[in-house]
């Protein structure tokens, strides 16, 4: 099973059908390939693709990379430790190969923060497909922590394909101390608050991130997933 964090007491999450995960979902046809940097959390990634019935495989050859039919670029850690490491290895460009095939790619976390042009964590470069930057979280309220850490509500901005399951009041989980700014809001699909209002989703075209965590947001999350490999590529 998934590495699924535990909701509070009291806490809330919407089923999304079933209460079986892995009955829940049929198995999909199509292998998504899982970026391995040595930013983290593959294998929670790995066993929550398992878990919707998803073949998935981990790599850190550029070259399967780069011919993926589906594409998932995940991370944890230290934004400036992931991009050198995609940088001296190739995978960054073969990352960038995918995205300008046209093939569906899913950014989560880091990987998230990495899509846009510049990241404060380092500071860093970014691989630039959307423009942007990713900034440190700063907040006012003492009663608020950093990192932000946890279940929090997530409003769809606009729609698309892979938020469709989301309600109003649906909650994801958190881990990061720096958020997504996108330059453009025609990029932003969702947003979160905590301390301020900042943009949790994003992408354009073929490409869609997440701050949040889809392997770590229970049934909600692996819906996400499960859209995931089912989508076309298309924002809507």
């Amino acid at each position: 099973m998934p590495t699924l964090v535990a909701r509070p007491a009291g806490a809330r999450e919407r089923a999304v059908s079933g209460s079986n995960a892995k009955a829940c979902y049929p198995t999909h046809n199509r292998v998504i390939t899982i970026v391995d940097y040595n930013a983290g959390n593959l294998r929670s990634v790995k066993r929550a693709c398992d878990a919707v019935g998803i073949e998935a495989i981990f790599t850190h050859d550029p070259d399967r990379v780069a011919r993926a039919e589906r594409l998932i670029f995940p991370g944890v850690g230290h934004a400036k430790t992931a991009m050198d490491t995609l940088v001296s290895t190739g995978l960054g460009e073969a990352v960038r190969t995918v995205v300008k095939r046209g093939m569906p790619v899913l950014g989560i976390c880091v990987g998230a923060q990495l899509v846009l042009e510049s990241s404060e964590e380092g500071p860093t470069p970014g691989l630039g497909f959307l423009p942007g930057h990713t900034r440190l979280l700063r907040v006012a309220d003492p009663e608020l922590k950093i990192p932000h850490m946890g279940w929090n509500n997530v409003r769809v901005e606009q729609p698309h394909p892979l938020l469709a399951h989301l309600q109003p009041h649906d909650e994801l989980y958190f881990v990061h101390s720096y958020y997504l700014d996108p330059a453009n809001s025609a990029d932003v699909y969702a947003t979160t608050e905590h301390g301020t209002r900042f943009c949790c989703a994003l992408g354009k075209d073929n490409l869609f991130a997440t701050q949040f965590h889809p392997e770590k947001s229970g049934k909600l999350g692996l819906a996400l997933l499960d859209r995931f490999a089912r989508w076309d590529g298309k924002p809507c």
